[in-house]
């Protein structure tokens, strides 16, 4: 599991997860990948890609800064294929996940390869459709005959790829598609890190426990999306608020797109709420703090589904957004090796801050990959899965460790959003700022 972290596990066997963003399954057909193949695939039962698109002129990724002194790769290459969201509805986030995967391709043939080998990259955009995700893996297992798969986005995708895979006897690191898709006694599939739902605060409650008990919130007021990824997040709330002596006073769920939170705000003020959850994404997550600061009401402690994570939170909101407590599974201040690197190559290919969160995710995944090829010394998918599951290995996401299903010990990361920046608070081997609690009185 990520080191440094020193707690306990939370059992959980629920459904979906954080960011498991619900798609309808549809049938029209994918584009073409990003990078093509060495040679035209031949026809295949799964729906053909249409015609490639014209190039977004999307930045190389940047080479390694520093050179490990390897021999060039030679031989053939190793081939890895999958689909990604770069189209659609969750283009904004795949197309980081792309980019972490291409860099990571960067470094490794600019390093001595894989297994001493070159390695190429095909990624189809499945244009964030579920059955796409569906086809095109199958597309890269059986068509276009790759060596390596590597995960898709969003939870949705990755949980049916996850099938593909294991029919396939195929290593599969991702998210996952939340706790219920690591249920399924699948033996190929990993994450890591993943993303739960049902693990997003367990930060913020470990935090809680080291608060003396007068200083917590008293009564809390959850209100949450009324939707799978709302389901999990909510799922551990209530039992671990009555551990810390925090009494529930509102518990409701509301539909998307939430058409006004004034009546939630509301409910949580007439309760006396010093707690506040506002389990949901980043438009309601933003409708629900303007409806605070407008009916006067500043609770001791808010707490944030996803929202806060994206720069979007602190340009739609400045400074209310700020001491909003949420939680991550991989960050960009991070005391992890190689984490410092991709902020510069970000900064310099990209041209953002910071190495964005689903940038790391993809570098991660692919690197978890990567262990388990080089430990087994060998493509054969079932010696790559058995070496990850006997062994701990390290990325820019930490240390981890799996078991039977493919996970590590439940965890997660406080962070809180303080003068526009995600900190991260808790646990104190990580802490970049100190927690500000209890809420500071809203600017006027």
């Amino acid at each position: 599991m990520p080191r440094p972290i020193n707690r306990r596990l939370l059992w959980v066997t629920a459904l979906l997860v954080s960011l498991m963003l619900s798609v309808s399954a549809c049938g029209s057909s994918a584009t073409a990948p990003s990078t093509t193949p060495t040679e035209a695939p031949p026809a295949a039962d799964t729906p053909a890609p249409a015609a490639p698109t014209e190039s977004s002129g999307d930045a190389a990724p940047a080479a390694p800064t520093e050179s490990s002194g390897d021999a060039a790769p030679s031989g053939d290459p190793i081939k890895i294929g999958c689909s990604l969201p770069e189209t659609g509805a969750y283009a904004e986030t795949g197309v980081w996940v792309k980019r972490g995967y291409e860099q990571w391709v960067a470094d490794m043939n600019a390093n001595g390869g894989l297994l001493g080998r070159p390695v190429e990259l095909t990624i189809y955009d499945d244009e964030s459709k579920v059955e796409n995700a569906v086809n095109l893996m199958n597309r890269v297992i059986t068509v276009d005959n790759v060596d390596l798969i590597c995960g898709g986005y969003p939870g949705t995708s990755a949980a049916a790829q996850m099938a593909v895979a294991e029919k396939n006897q195929k290593v599969y690191v991702s998210m996952g598609g939340h706790m219920a898709s690591f249920m399924q006694n699948y033996t190929y599939s990993f994450g890591a890190p993943p993303l739960m739902g049902q693990w997003w605060y367990e930060g913020l409650f470990d935090w809680l426990e080291t608060v003396p008990a007068a200083e917590r919130p008293a009564r809390a007021a959850i209100f949450t999306m009324n939707n799978p990824i709302g389901a999990a997040v909510l799922e551990p709330i209530t039992n671990r608020l009555v551990g810390l002596g925090i009494e529930v006073v509102a518990d409701e769920k509301y539909d998307l797109p939430l058409a006004d939170a004034t009546p939630l705000i509301a409910k949580a003020k007439a309760a006396d709420a010093d707690m506040f959850f506002s389990n949901g994404l980043l438009a309601d997550g933003a409708q629900t703090i303007r409806a605070m600061k407008a009916l006067g009401y500043n609770p001791k402690l808010i707490a944030q589904g996803i929202g806060t994570l994206v720069p979007a939170w602190t340009q739609e909101l400045g400074a209310d957004g700020n001491y909003v407590f949420s939680g991550t599974a991989l960050h960009d201040k991070l005391p992890f090796e190689g984490i410092a690197r991709l902020n510069q190559v970000a900064a310099e290919t990209y041209q953002v801050p910071t190495a964005p969160t689903y940038f790391l995710f993809g570098y991660a995944w692919a690197q978890a990959l990567e262990r388990g090829v080089e430990g087994a010394q060998t493509l054969d998918q079932t010696a790559i899965r058995d070496w990850l599951k006997s062994h701990e290995i390290s990325t820019i996401g930490g240390k981890f460790s799996f078991d039977e299903q493919g996970l590590p010990p439940a965890y997660t990361f406080l962070t809180q959003v303080i003068d526009g920046k995600v900190e991260l608070i808790w646990p104190p081997e990580v802490q970049t700022h100190k927690p500000v609690y209890p809420k500071p009185d809203w600017e006027s």
